[in-house]
């Protein structure tokens, strides 16, 4: 690719605040593959069965309970998001590139780590947008019902549970599906 500007490159100035999770320099032993799945799942079940802290009630129509299996959110816990905002960001961040919206060449290890960073900071932002307009739209109540500092605070929840679902998937696709791995899907 030229030296030209490319819309990847926007991203460049947010790769030092997102979280990542160090790729395995070795081969993973599959013992230890199981003990990181295991674990992931165990924080993921965990935060299923969390109550969101400040909500009065989730009893009344569930306008989502179709799509809770398929996108693993739980409602009224703090995985009422569910996979939504990697699963969303994933989805666009592909099509993007496979329509050659945005330049990216596989080929470069530069170009991927900056389209897996655009894909980690659009989930982000869904999970903002969307823990925003969970809130907003009385999901939980009205905001004058919750309060204020009790709106905020569950948005503040519920980013913080799209933050360990974004971590969990890069965990997973980078210690049990490592280029070290069987199943190569990040070649970092």
């Amino acid at each position: 690719m030229g030296g030209g500007f490319r819309v990847l490159h926007l991203v460049r100035p947010f790769l030092s605040f997102l979280p990542e999770v160090q790729t395995a320099d070795r081969k993973v032993p599959f013992r230890e593959k199981v003990i990181y799945t295991v674990i992931s799942l165990f924080i993921f079940l965990v935060c299923s069965q969390l109550p969101l802290y400040g909500i009065h009630s989730t009893t009344g129509a569930d306008p989502f309970y179709w799509m809770r299996v398929i996108l693993a959110s739980n409602r009224g816990t703090v995985m009422e998001l569910g996979i939504t905002p990697i699963v969303t960001s994933g989805l666009v961040m592909q099509l993007l590139a496979g329509s050659k919206i945005i330049e990216v060449d596989n080929n470069v290890r530069e170009d991927r780590a900056l389209l897996n960073g655009a894909q980690k900071l659009l989930g982000i932002l869904i999970a903002v947008g969307e823990a925003v307009a969970y809130v907003l739209s009385g999901m939980y109540g009205s905001v004058g019902q919750l309060g204020v500092g009790n709106a905020i605070l569950i948005i503040v929840q519920l980013f913080f549970a799209g933050i360990i679902v974004i971590c969990l998937d890069e965990l997973l696709q980078k210690r049990i599906w490592s280029r070290f791995g069987n199943f190569p899907i990040h070649s970092d």
